[in-house]
């Protein structure tokens, strides 16, 4: 008896304790969201928004598109356009190896070029325009969720898709001269890199969402994720030659595969909270009063 009575009072005891905490806990809550309106916001963005999901189909998507373009780029690009992509590949990933040896293989001229172009065909090149604009059609929408937007008419985005893909081309074509400062080195390489960076997804996000949003609201976006991109370039260039390398070695080209497509989800999702941490910012307090929404539709 002297036991129960114990345990019952124990027990009320704690149940007391933990019913003061949790609305401890609910008026500290309650103070956050009335001092600091932005971190509620942007946590309800983030759990309702199912980013990392949007981040992995992004990343699909990607892959999807990069592989068609490089064979369509192998087969009729100009012996120094695929050189120049070569050597931006190469700065990107920090090639070495058979890493190295398989992309060359893809790249490369020589006698093979009439068979390739054969193989390629028209067949190929269409493949690589339907996934560039699958590819543009997922960031499109990565940026309206973002904005809590609708989506485009086609009528009104399908030349802004196109646009896009062709964009990123040509920056994933000069990033060896980026990275590499124009030859002055790494120390103006990094800085000249994010820049270019910020401008690209400044324009992605105007681009995209149809100038439905003003340019200022949209620059804690391009920051963030031109902040990203080169923090995970940066590592790219240590972890990658390694990665591609030993899965390489273990699982052949499906090993280079999986290799790949990690890094671009990695990468996809950093892009994807980036801008939506960005449109948060942009949204609510304190920066909503600096970067005004006025001009959005």
């Amino acid at each position: 008896m002297f036991l129960t009575t114990a345990w019952r009072h124990a027990s009320e005891r704690v149940h007391v304790r933990a019913e003061g905490l949790r609305t401890r806990a609910e008026e500290l809550r309650a103070r956050a969201e009335r001092r600091m309106p932005v971190l509620t916001e942007l946590t309800n963005r983030l759990l309702s928004a199912n980013l990392l999901d949007a981040g992995t189909r992004l990343a699909a998507q990607a892959f999807l598109t990069s592989v068609p373009l490089l064979f369509a780029l192998g087969a009729f690009a100009p012996q120094g356009v695929r050189d120049q992509l070569l050597d931006s590949l190469r700065s990107v990933f920090g090639l070495t190896g058979a890493s190295d040896q398989q992309l060359n293989a893809a790249l490369s001229g020589g006698t093979g070029d009439e068979q390739l172009r054969q193989t390629t065909g028209i067949i190929g090149v269409l493949m690589a325009l339907v996934s560039s604009t699958s590819f543009s059609r997922a960031m499109a929408r990565v940026c309206e969720r973002a904005w809590l937007l609708p989506k485009s008419g086609t009528r009104i985005a399908a030349w802004r898709w196109l646009l896009w893909v062709v964009s990123i081309l040509l920056l994933v074509l000069v990033q060896g001269p980026l990275r590499d400062g124009f030859g002055v080195g790494i120390w103006l390489g990094v800085p000249v890199s994010f820049l270019a960076g910020l401008v690209l997804w400044w324009w992605t996000q105007h681009l995209l969402l149809a100038a439905r949003v003003a340019w200022l609201p949209l620059l804690p976006g391009a920051l963030l994720a031109s902040a990203a991109m080169s923090a995970l370039a940066l590592t790219a260039r240590i972890y990658m030659p390694s990665a591609l390398n030993r899965s390489l070695s273990a699982y052949g080209a499906l090993g280079l595969v999986l290799a790949v497509l990690s890094w671009l989800i990695v990468l996809c999702a950093a892009v994807t909270f980036a801008i939506t941490i960005g449109a948060v910012l942009a949204q609510e307090p304190p920066l909503n009063r600096y970067l005004t929404t006025a001009e959005s539709t």
